[in-house]
């Protein structure tokens, strides 16, 4: 008999690409989410409804074994409230009824949005977690209410990603595949040697389902494992799309108050994030998966840039609806910057 699965958040972008993993590896799988994938296998169990539902989750929860909590308010929401709500409580709820149903195994996908803007890369287990906005000190919250859980029995393993792409992943990143393939310039804060890390929504897939196949509780830090700088992430994209589209260098203290103010005000897509980390470097030494896990980053930060435009390009104009990573975000003031620079 298969073991059960459940994905809470399972409708959104990277849920949908676990959801897929976790039947290629033969598991029966369900979703809990506020809104349907258009693109859900039939034999996946939605359960709709809101994570902070006890009695859903509830139900949702009975008989799984295994439980991947990726339900979150991203920060592109820009909103603390949701960010306590969603974040804190609503992991509260899953971690509480995980417990009473018995569940084997939690893997709880948390951000590298707790460590802020780190003293020193890479980060690695032992660097303390120091988020300097809302989003982050959530995450980091709810990775405490996952601890506590740990030590009453609980075994939950904690996933921190760096930022995702991958094909089909847009947000903010349709904004920039927007301005390459017209051949805008694009802004890079200072002379963009700031060393950034993403990851493929793929390679997280495959670290969590080896997570949850680990027994114990741990935490794994989960990166590319080919990458540079952030100069050197958008100029290869430039040049790999041929449209005429090159890095601009902005100076940072001014463009960070002008995407903070403007993102304030209503006229940008901005989080506080953004600014903050543009122009900073973080990366994970991801050796605790690699020699736990068996994991392996099967895309560098050129190839995921690569697939995830080519995918643009050819879905370019389809209205998508859904979760806030499966569509483009909206520009706003920044069409008027995109004919500028």
């Amino acid at each position: 008999m298969s073991q059960v699965a459940l994905v809470t958040g399972g409708s959104g972008y990277f849920g949908s690409l676990l959801v897929d993993q976790l039947l290629g590896a033969g598991l029966e799988v369900r979703v809990l989410d506020i809104i349907d994938a258009p693109d859900r296998p039939s034999d996946v169990q939605l359960f709709h409804g809101d994570v902070r539902d006890e009695d859903l989750v509830g139900a949702a929860v009975r008989g799984a074994d295994l439980v991947f909590h990726n339900v979150a308010q991203v920060p592109l929401a820009r909103d603390r409230d949701l960010f306590e709500s969603v974040n804190v409580r609503g992991t509260e709820v899953v971690l509480r009824q995980c417990e009473q149903a018995g569940v084997a195994k939690v893997v709880h996908t948390s951000s590298s949005a707790v460590f802020g803007v780190p003293e020193r890369n890479p980060v690695t287990r032992e660097t303390v977690p120091s988020p300097v906005e809302a989003y982050g000190r959530a995450k980091l919250d709810a990775e405490q209410l996952c601890r506590a859980a740990v030590t009453r029995g609980l075994d939950v393993t904690v996933v921190r990603p760096r930022t995702i792409l991958g094909h089909g992943r847009l947000g903010i990143f349709g904004i920039l595949f927007d301005w390459i393939a017209d051949g805008a310039g694009v802004p890079i804060l200072g002379d963009g040697s700031n060393v950034y890390q993403f990851v493929h929504a793929e390679d997280l897939a495959s670290a969590c389902l080896l997570a949850a196949r680990r027994p114990g509780p741990a935490v794994y830090n989960i990166g590319a494992q080919e990458f540079g700088t952030m100069g050197e992430a958008v100029g290869h994209l430039c040049q790999y799309a041929g449209t005429g589209a090159r890095v601009r260098h902005l100076p940072v203290g001014p463009t960070t108050k002008a995407m903070e103010w403007s993102a304030r005000l209503g006229l940008t897509p901005f989080a506080p994030y953004h600014w903050i980390m543009y122009s900073r470097s973080l990366w994970f030494d991801v050796a605790p998966a690699v020699e736990e896990l068996g994991w392996r980053a099967q895309w560098s930060t050129d190839a995921m840039f690569q697939s995830s435009y080519s995918w643009f390009l050819e879905h370019r104009g389809q209205e998508r609806g859904g979760s806030a990573h499966r569509r483009s975000a909206k520009q706003g003031l920044l069409r008027v910057a995109k004919r500028v620079l």
